[in-house]
């Protein structure tokens, strides 16, 4: 038994009929696919390294401490490694229609949260992995960590095939008087834990301020009363349905590089430049770019040291940026943001950030659970929200990776919407490629390829800033 984080029980509790907390990659392989019976080897064999993969989310009773982790006693592995197979031809378009709607299928919360889809008959003779885990299990870097437990960092060198089932045998469920007393004690713990980071952090005490001024800056707009904002009066957020949409373009890595040597910044300045010139793109073809208008992005960093890999969980803060989508001129929207991030580095902005979320950690649970759901009532009925939308930057391996000695030609990212945010924006680099994964709601963004055309438009306008020739941005399907 393992309680959870409160940033993990967040992403759980978050969770409704609507907004469904998955998060998941789409590994596209070279050809020919392999037999289901090879996979289900591969990944048999990587269990024992990935104990939360066989645990599921047991509630603590009238919700007196955070849920916790136990072993299913009904583990199917099978259950959870699905194949299905695309119509021919095969092409993105039917790929993009997979993704969608096998994302806005929510997981079984009687079971461990996961699934991992064997797809095949995509275009030129390619198959894919698909990997679709709840957010309450890992963060975006934790999540690619554990992806690589069924990949090859050399052709024909992986996971043994047909390793007989490991020695593991399921815990006895713990009862409720059991799971309330550990809940409550391990505040103590928590609380112990989280006070040891509070001196290094007010090492410098006008900066962990003025981090805190900027985060409080976003969570501040979550009070506001009904349309006394006036900056989001857009189509950009709003409610949402169940189901999803989900599109994606691909961009050489070293194109972001070269703009970023040429016009300053860093490469995550540069990505966030063309993301707002997608946004940009959207609004006008919707009429809806105005003086003023104002979008907010909220942006995850990782606290995850740089030494940590395969743990599960979620180590993560958060940044707010404005995008300057009323901005027309590509070079200034760049400067923009480069600022807004180099200010946030100077405030230490994430790791105050890192401090207000850990403090949840010690907070006594049922009033945290409250709270949680006062924010989400306010998010569902009015106009104003802290964001609008969200950009998750992954940084993947710049080697080729393989699965059962198929070489792994793309790596596709989604990221999950919640309620009030219409549309996220996911990016992964991998292999040389960064590839942006948009999400949107099925009912109320029919257009997000327009985003997506807009991304791709954003870098070829900073390209021909930077002197430097328009390509190696691969076209959508």
């Amino acid at each position: 038994m393992e309680r959870m984080s409160f940033l993990d029980a967040e992403f759980l509790a978050i969770e409704d009929h609507l907004a469904h907390m998955h998060i998941a990659g789409c590994n596209i392989f070279e050809g020919p696919a392999p037999a289901y019976d090879d996979v289900l080897g591969a990944v048999r064999s990587a269990l024992p390294n990935l104990r939360r993969y066989r645990q599921r989310v047991k509630d603590v009773p009238l919700g007196l401490g955070r849920p916790v982790w136990v072993d299913d006693p009904h583990f199917n592995l099978e259950y959870h490694l699905r194949h299905t197979a695309l119509p021919a031809p095969g092409a993105d378009s039917d790929l993009r229609a997979l993704v969608g709607r096998l994302m806005s299928q929510p997981l079984d919360r009687q079971r461990p949260l996961w699934e991992l889809w064997v797809v095949e008959g995509l275009e030129g003779g390619r198959w894919a992995l698909m990997t679709k885990v709840h957010h309450c299990m890992v963060d975006g870097v934790s999540g690619a960590d554990l992806a690589y437990a069924i990949l090859e960092t050399e052709r024909g060198a992986g996971p043994a095939i047909g390793v007989s089932e490991d020695d593991w045998r399921p815990s006895a469920d713990p009862a409720g008087l059991a799971l309330v007393l550990d809940a409550w004690a391990g505040l103590v713990g928590d609380s112990l834990r989280v006070a040891r980071k509070i001196p290094g952090t007010l090492i410098h005490p006008s900066r962990f301020v003025a981090g805190v001024r900027r985060l409080a800056d976003g969570l501040a707009m979550v009070g506001r009363v009904e349309g006394g904002g006036g900056t989001h009066d857009s189509s950009i957020d709003g409610s949402i349905g169940p189901h999803r949409r989900y599109d994606w373009c691909t961009v050489a890595l070293d194109d972001l590089k070269a703009v970023k040597d040429a016009l300053g910044g860093t490469v995550n300045d540069v990505v966030l430049a063309a993301i707002t010139r997608g946004f940009r793109e959207l609004l006008l073809s919707r009429g809806e770019l105005a003086d003023g208008l104002e979008l907010r992005s909220l942006v995850p960093v990782s606290m995850r040291p740089r030494d940590e890999h395969g743990g599960a969980g979620n180590r993560v803060s958060a940044l707010f940026v404005r995008l300057p989508v009323t901005v027309e001129d590509p070079a200034e929207r760049l400067a923009g943001l480069r600022r807004q991030m180099d200010e946030m580095k100077e405030s230490e902005g994430a790791e105050a950030g890192d401090l207000v979320t850990n403090a949840g950690d010690f907070a006594p649970p049922f009033l945290m659970r409250l709270a949680t759901q006062s924010v989400l009532r306010i998010m569902n009925r009015g106009r104003v929200r802290p964001f609008d939308t969200v950009t998750t930057n992954v940084p993947g391996p710049q080697i080729p990776l393989y699965s059962l000695g198929r070489e792994m030609i793309e790596w596709l990212p989604f990221v999950p919407i919640a309620q009030g945010m219409r549309i996220g924006v996911a990016i992964l680099s991998y292999n040389g490629k960064v590839t942006f994964g948009v999400t949107g709601d099925y009912d109320t963004t029919p257009d997000i390829a327009v985003l997506v055309h807009g991304i791709e438009e954003g870098l070829r306008e900073l390209q021909k800033l930077a002197g430097q020739a328009p390509q190696g941005v691969a076209p959508t399907g």
